[in-house]
């Protein structure tokens, strides 16, 4: 049997795609005493860097085949990182000449990205699924070795092995764990791809552990994150004061996200219609996740204030997310608006791009340090990309629903909508407006818009004309007249009742789908009572959400 180089000081095994600083980890591995093995293009990049490194094709007997697309998968290289530490293994190691492997640091290659770039091109995708590196993975997972999957761990390793492998097994473990994870994920989307849809799922890892769940008794809850590119996912936002943020703390921050983001494509999609009316600040409050109250505008300080007079009773222990920073004057305005003298506001989260170091104290310092404070910067340059297009899944009983995303945007430029009249631009904004805090609130829904703030929502109601009834009695509660406002019904009108009850109390526009074997009786009702009505195809304008 032939022998090989057998080092006496611990092998590191490299075999990377995104080689960025890549040689920088293989001369720490060097000054921490390791042997470098590397596969053929990394290899030959760290040896144009002057690190001194040896081919793994060079372990393997009978070199690499297939055009170098087989090298790692050789019983050469897996017996040193499979090896144990037994007496046995270790002579069957020696009488090999092989050497034991410590390390394992692989890149797989892009599978998820080129699936995305190819779309059904299967050469493509079969090309680009790695087969050694995911072997590599697992196997060192399994051999207990240092094993790094993911290029932000290179750094991490460098540092504990600096500090003399402080906590070994905990450290070891959870290499291994992030390892394992990325091969599961790899080979579902593997799956995924091949079946069409057919076999699917997803590998999440807890980023946040929350007291309990929607109530006491649900214990254990938290946050799991599925690590996708996006900057608006919730483990992204930075807990920047106040208590840890509870489950309902969350569902209410996704909420806010998909009506905010509506708002913003919405807006964006019509700025040319629009003018001056395409206000570059947002405000929504929400509770239970349902927005009850909204704004538009150029001037934050009273978007602030129209976001909390919408219903400045259903605000109070409620959310508020903003597209702008929140600076002390702000906060103020956030506590005191409408407030009785001597008496702040109580709010649960408040969520914006930024807070300033003075807003930040003055809101964590509230009574019991409750209004808790999230940020990300990404809030601050929203635009209609920004809505969320991953696939969404639902627990039933047994198993999950899936759909694609609340990713509707009526357009009235296209044609599509159908409209009884022109539209001034006041009267567009607050149908825009109307429309996306509707189609992101809880069907049945019925949602009142004046002068740029929301007046009255009416969600979740088993009927249409009760659906009305609710947004009306809503905004009158508040304080509002509905004289002059418009409303959003998130589908269309089985009866002329709802019409009807709307303009009893002033509506001057209505935003609805058609689909009714009676819309022409509410055509020919709106155009009776001077109502602007504009109506899109059930089909492609429905604004269900949450059923």
């Amino acid at each position: 049997m032939r022998a090989y180089y057998v080092p006496t000081m611990p092998t590191a095994l490299i075999s990377v795609s995104d080689k960025n600083g890549i040689e920088l980890f293989a001369r720490g591995l060097v000054e921490q005493g390791f042997d470098i093995l590397a596969s053929d293009g990394t290899a030959k990049y760290l040896l144009e860097r002057g690190v001194a490194v040896r081919d793994i094709a060079s372990l393997a007997r009978g070199g690499p085949i297939l055009g170098h697309r087989v090298v790692t998968l050789s019983r050469e290289i897996h017996v040193g990182i499979l090896t144990s530490d037994s007496p046995e293994d270790t002579a069957e190691l020696k009488s090999m000449g092989l050497p034991r492997i410590d390390l394992v640091c692989v890149d797989i290659y892009p599978l998820k990205k080129t699936i995305t770039m190819h779309g059904t091109l299967r050469e493509k995708v079969l090309e680009q699924t790695d087969v050694g590196g995911i072997a590599l993975l697992h196997a060192a997972a399994k051999g207990r070795r240092i094993v790094i999957a993911h290029p932000r761990d290179r750094a991490i390793v460098l540092a504990w092995l600096k500090e003399g492998r402080p906590h070994e097994d905990e450290f070891i473990t959870e290499l291994a764990i992030r390892a394992e994870a990325v091969v599961a994920d790899y080979c579902l989307a593997s799956a995924r791809y091949h079946s069409k849809g057919r076999y699917d799922g997803f590998v999440m890892s807890s980023v946040r552990e929350c007291a309990y769940g929607e109530n006491a008794w649900q214990v254990p809850s938290g946050l799991m994150s599925l690590a996708k590119n996006d900057p608006l996912a919730l483990d992204l936002f930075v807990h920047e004061g106040g208590m840890s943020p509870s489950y309902n703390n969350l569902i209410d921050v996704d909420r806010l996200l998909q009506t905010m983001t509506h708002i913003i494509a919405i807006f964006d999609v019509h700025k040319k219609m629009l003018g001056d009316f395409h206000g570059k600040y947002i405000g929504v409050a929400g509770k239970h996740g349902n927005a009850c109250g909204a704004a538009v505008g150029n001037d934050a300080a009273n978007v602030v204030k129209k976001t909390i007079d919408g219903d400045t009773r259903a605000i109070f222990g409620g959310v508020m997310i903003v597209n702008f920073p929140v600076d002390l004057a702000l906060v103020e305005v956030l506590l005191s608006h409408s407030m009785p003298k001597g008496v702040k506001r109580l709010l649960d989260v408040v969520i914006a791009p930024s807070f300033s170091a003075e807003a930040r104290d003055m809101l964590s310092a509230r009574k019991g340090n409750k209004c808790r404070l999230l940020s990300n910067q990404a809030l601050a340059t929203l635009g209609r990309a920004s809505l969320d297009s991953h696939t969404r899944y639902r627990y039933v009983r047994g198993g999950f629903l899936r759909q694609p995303n609340y990713t509707q945007v009526p357009n009235f430029t296209t044609g599509i909508v159908e409209r009884s009249t022109e539209i001034e631009p006041h009267t567009l904004r607050d149908m825009l407006l109307a429309s996306a805090i509707g189609a992101t609130s809880n069907s049945n829904t019925i949602t009142l818009v004046h002068n740029g703030m929301l007046i009255g929502n009416g969600v979740g109601q088993q009927d249409r004309i009760g659906a009305c009834s609710l947004a009306l009695r809503r905004a009158h509660d508040a304080g509002h007249s509905t004289v002059g406002a418009v409303a959003y019904s998130d589908s269309f009108f089985p009866f002329i009742d709802g019409p009807e009850t709307l303009a009893h109390a002033g509506i001057q526009a209505i935003f609805t789908s058609s689909g009714s074997v009676r819309d022409e009786d509410v055509r020919q009702f709106c155009k009776k009572r001077g109502i602007t009505l504009c109506m899109i195809p059930d089909a492609l304008g429905r604004g269900f959400f949450g059923h």
